[in-house]
């Protein structure tokens, strides 16, 4: 990373056991700048140095479960200290017979491309939500059939125990025979 700029991290526990885990984020020079246990999403900015930030995703409290976690990273102002090359500049005419200077439209083309870049990734990050509610919803389905289907085995079991007690209560053991 080079010094000055952003970075962002954001982190969704998707699936597992209790949905949640443990998040370390450590600076080039060895400094925990983010330190949070058991929780099942985050988002982190931070301004940073130069050097290489490292991030750690723990789940060794909970030894049984295996996670499946979403996370992104958003670098921000990463190249804004090189310059466009301006040559292109040169070959444009006419330029003082429009309202508006080139800059004002390499800006406002600009911001459109970052609020575009913004959209892709709070989609992604909606993707990421939906994934978790999903296999929230199957995880559910499939306990609900499983005791549905005992509850209904034992319904069935116990109706055939009650007709063959009624049934025994009205034969008549004693039969004559003529």
């Amino acid at each position: 990373m080079r010094k000055d700029a952003s970075l962002e991290i954001e982190y969704q526990v998707l699936d597992g056991a209790s949905l949640d885990v443990d998040f370390i984020l450590t600076s080039p020079d060895g400094t925990v700048v983010v330190d949070e246990q058991r929780k099942s999403d985050g988002v982190h900015t931070v301004d940073t140095e130069e050097g290489d930030y490292m991030f750690c995703f723990d789940n060794s409290f909970s030894t049984v479960s295996e996670k499946v976690i979403f996370f992104e990273l958003i670098l921000d102002n990463m190249y804004e200290s090189e310059k466009e090359p301006e040559d292109w500049k040169q070959y444009v005419m006419g330029t003082d017979l429009l309202d508006m200077k080139l800059e004002d439209i390499l800006t406002a083309i600009n911001n459109v491309k970052a609020r575009l870049s913004k959209s892709i990734q709070i989609q992604t990050l909606l993707r990421a939500f939906e994934a978790r509610d999903r296999n929230l919803q199957e995880s559910n389905f499939d306990r609900v059939n499983f005791w549905s289907a005992v509850n209904l085995t034992i319904m069935v079991t116990v109706s055939v125990i009650q007709v063959f007690l009624l049934k025994s209560l009205f034969d008549d053991r004693k039969r004559s025979r003529t």
